[in-house]
């Protein structure tokens, strides 16, 4: 009977985190929504416009360097809200900075454009690492108050474009950690609009979990 309870206790929670993140999605879409970046931009000016951004990200946005994001396939909503975020100093990052400064509005929404309607390659994830990945994405963990990435982020990973929620299918592990590991230490603050929500989920995570929900999310299609 104890170890029937233990389990229904385990499943009810793991029920209860799902809902809490799958909540938070719907109040962050609500609330901010209609306030991420409007994307309408030129898939034709774009492919010229976006040279520039090949040497790191790949011509067809599919980064070979797997410290550098792939960009083929990400919401153009969300790649234009980032381009905004260096170019204003609210997303920090050297590289960045400098070749967002000269971007117009325009160029910005082309850029998006061209990279949101490329294919993205797919990855596969380290068997090791992804059951522990997959508890993390989908389920959170309750007794830490980690909301599962699945509310926000969906349960293929395809995000949520209206609400600019990036797409993490087949992002690279190593940047995908890399990035977690700057909100767990303040570094990256772009989730500001979001009430910090990032930040506030991945200083609570360990350094095991950071690497597997990477990994996990690394093989999602």
């Amino acid at each position: 009977m104890d170890s029937f309870s233990n389990r229904k206790n385990e499943r009810n929670s793991l029920q209860r985190t799902v809902r809490r993140g799958i909540l938070l999605g719907f109040f962050a879409l609500s609330l901010f929504g209609t306030n991420a970046a409007s994307a309408a931009g030129d898939i034709e000016r774009g492919t010229v416009k976006s040279l520039t951004c090949a040497a790191c990200h790949g011509r067809d946005g599919n980064s070979t360097n797997p410290e550098w994001p792939s960009l083929a396939g990400q919401h153009e909503k969300y790649l234009a809200l980032t381009l905004h975020a260096f170019q204003d100093g609210s997303r920090s990052d050297v590289l960045m900075t400098g070749q967002t400064a000269a971007l117009s509005d325009e160029d910005i929404e082309d850029v998006a454009a061209y990279f949101s309607a490329q294919s993205r390659v797919r990855r596969t994830a380290d068997p090791s690492l992804v059951s522990l990945g997959e508890r993390v994405y989908r389920g959170g963990v309750h007794d830490r108050q980690i909301s599962a990435c699945i509310g926000c982020h969906g349960p293929t990973g395809r995000g949520n474009p209206g609400a600019a929620f990036p797409s993490l299918a087949g992002q690279h592990a190593t940047y995908t950690a890399k990035q977690l590991m700057k909100y767990r230490s303040n570094e990256r603050q772009s989730d500001a609009r979001l009430n910090q929500v990032m930040r506030n989920i991945a200083a609570r995570m360990t350094d095991d979990e950071i690497k597997a929900v990477a990994s996990y999310i690394q093989g999602l299609q």
